[in-house]
């Protein structure tokens, strides 16, 4: 009888991926989701122009667009934590208003997330490319678990040649 996971603690990798701040709100035409909708499997959360433009109004600051010299400091960032820490960096694809990573590390995917994201707005504020009370990113991410060699394969090829709004599915 085969099993539909293997045996191990930790996955072989994850896909984590976050966002800048304010650039897809809650409510978008691209559906989202948020902390009472997020359980695996279950759809995004509908188009909602009135729950957008209120999340529009509430923000701090306006949206975070990474600069092309900003995107060099936040993948060096990315680098760094994963040296320091042990992560093993397969793949990591810095856009403007994202980050894609596919991470091997023996330790829950939050811990990871929340390490890229910090050193990240470290390094981009000891450069001085945001100000010291701007926040960089939003509240969480996506942290997708790869226990199967063909899904971290996948996940590569998503972050490094094929980006979209939706990542790809790693339920085969």
């Amino acid at each position: 009888m085969s099993s539909e996971f293997d045996a191990n603690e930790f996955p072989l990798a994850y896909l984590i991926t976050f966002r800048t701040y304010g650039t897809w709100m809650h409510g978008d035409q691209r559906g989202s989701m948020d902390r009472k909708h997020n359980v695996y499997g279950s759809p995004r959360l509908a188009p909602n122009e009135n729950r957008e433009w209120v999340e529009t109004m509430q923000q701090k600051h306006g949206p975070v667009e990474l600069t092309a010299q900003q995107r060099r400091i936040v993948d060096m960032a990315a680098r760094e934590v994963c040296l320091e820490r042990g992560y093993v960096l397969l793949a990591i694809n810095v856009r403007t208003n994202h980050v894609h990573a596919v991470i091997s590390a023996a330790c829950k995917p939050e811990s990871v997330l929340n390490a890229l994201k910090a050193y990240a707005t470290r390094k981009l504020r000891q450069k001085r490319l945001i100000s010291e009370d701007a926040k960089p990113w939003v509240r969480h991410g996506s942290t997708r678990y790869l226990w199967k060699e063909r899904h971290v394969e996948k996940a590569i090829g998503y972050v490094l040649y094929d980006q979209g709004d939706y990542p790809p599915d790693f339920d085969d």
